[in-house]
C-alpha cells in the first residue's frame, strides 16, 4: 500500500507562482515555499480550517517580510536590478517550476518589473485578485486588512499597472518573429535594419550586479545609442559565443552561451511592430539555476 500524498503538494506550484511574482526570484521563491512547508508540518492538522487559505496566508506574510528586509539591499544594488529569469515552455519541462502558465503576461519580465513599482502590500493584493482570482473577503483574511481597504489597494494598483502596460502587445508568434529579426540584424551588423526594429525611445537595462564587466550600470536610452551599443557589444564577445531562442518568462527570448555556459538572458519588450525595451540579465547569481537548460531553439554563432 502506497502512502497517501501530502495535501501540501496540491498547492506547491500555486505557492511558488505567488512567491516568484512577489519576489522576482526563483531561488528565493523556493526558499519561501520550503519555509511554508516547514510551518505547515509543525501545525496540528485540526487547527487548519482551509489549507489553501492557510498556506497562502503564510506565503503572503513571508514574502512581504522578505521584501521589507530586502529594501536596503535593493537600494545599494550596483546598476539596474532585474528579476531572475526562468525558462518556461515545453522545452524546459524538467527544469521550470512555472512550465504550466495560464496567464503568460503576468510572468513576463516586463510585467514583473512593473510590479516592482508597487508597494509589497499593493503587489500582494493585486496578484491575489487579478492573477489568482481570490475574492476580496479571502484577500482581507490573508492580508489582515479590511475588505474595503483591499478594494482600494487593488484599484490603485490596477490603475498604475494599466497606465504603464504596452497598449499594443505582440502575440507570441509576432514576438518570436521580432526576436529572430533582431538577431539577424545584429549578427549581420545591419545598423539600418536594427534601427528599423527599435522604437525611438527604446531603453536597454543590463543587470550584472556589479559582477560582470561590460554590463552597463546605467540604462541606455534612444534608438541610435541602443543600436550602436548592441552592434558594438557583439564585436567584443568571447570566442565561441552563441545566442539562441528559448521561451523565458512566457515569451520568446535569447540565451547567451559561452562554451555551453549561459552567461546572459535577454528579453525584448515588443509593442506593435517595434521593440520598446530590452532587458539583459547577466548577474551570475541569477543564472546559476539555468545551467542545465538544453539548447532547443534557433542558434546564432557570434564571431566577435
Amino acid at each position: 500500500m502506497q502512502p497517501e500524498p501530502d495535501p501540501f503538494e496540491e498547492y506547491r506550484s500555486l505557492l511558488f507562482a505567488m512567491s516568484y511574482r512577489m519576489l522576482g526570484s526563483a531561488m528565493e521563491a523556493e526558499d519561501i515555499v520550503q519555509e511554508a512547508y516547514l510551518r505547515y508540518r509543525a501545525t496540528p492538522p485540526e487547527s487548519i480550517r482551509t489549507l489553501k487559505s492557510y498556506l497562502t496566508t503564510i506565503v503572503h506574510h513571508l514574502c512581504v517580510d522578505h521584501l521589507e528586509a530586502l529594501r536596503a539591499q535593493r537600494e545599494t544594488y550596483i546598476g539596474p536590478w532585474l528579476p531572475e529569469p526562468i525558462v518556461t515552455g515545453d522545452g524546459a519541462a524538467l527544469f521550470s517550476p512555472l512550465r504550466q502558465i495560464t496567464d503568460r503576461e503576468s510572468i513576463s519580465m516586463a510585467f514583473l518589473v512593473l510590479l516592482e513599482s508597487l508597494s509589497p502590500l499593493e503587489r500582494a493584493v493585486f496578484l491575489l485578485r487579478e492573477v489568482f482570482d481570490y475574492e476580496y473577503a479571502e484577500i482581507a483574511q490573508i492580508t489582515g486588512r479590511e475588505e474595503a481597504a483591499c478594494r482600494q489597494l487593488f484599484s490603485r494598483a490596477k490603475k498604475h499597472i494599466s497606465e504603464h502596460r504596452p497598449r499594443f502587445r505582440a502575440s507570441p508568434e509576432a514576438h518570436q518573429n521580432m526576436v529572430n529579426r533582431f538577431m539577424d540584424a545584429c549578427v549581420a551588423g545591419d545598423m539600418d535594419g536594427l534601427m528599423s526594429l527599435l522604437a525611438e525611445d527604446v531603453t536597454v537595462w543590463s543587470d550584472g550586479g556589479g559582477k560582470v564587466a561590460g554590463a552597463g550600470r546605467q540604462p541606455i536610452h534612444g534608438r541610435d545609442k541602443v543600436a550602436r551599443a548592441v552592434i558594438g557589444l557583439l564585436t567584443h564577445v568571447p570566442e565561441g559565443t552563441t545566442m539562441e531562442t528559448s521561451e523565458v518568462n512566457g515569451l520568446p527570448a535569447l540565451l547567451v552561451r559561452v562554451k555551453e555556459q549561459i552567461i546572459a538572458v535577454i528579453t525584448l519588450e515588443v509593442e506593435g511592430e517595434l521593440i520598446r525595451a530590452a532587458r539583459n540579465v547577466a548577474n551570475p547569481d541569477k543564472l546559476a539555476h539555468l545551467s542545465l537548460i538544453p539548447t532547443s531553439g534557433k542558434v546564432w554563432k557570434i564571431k566577435g
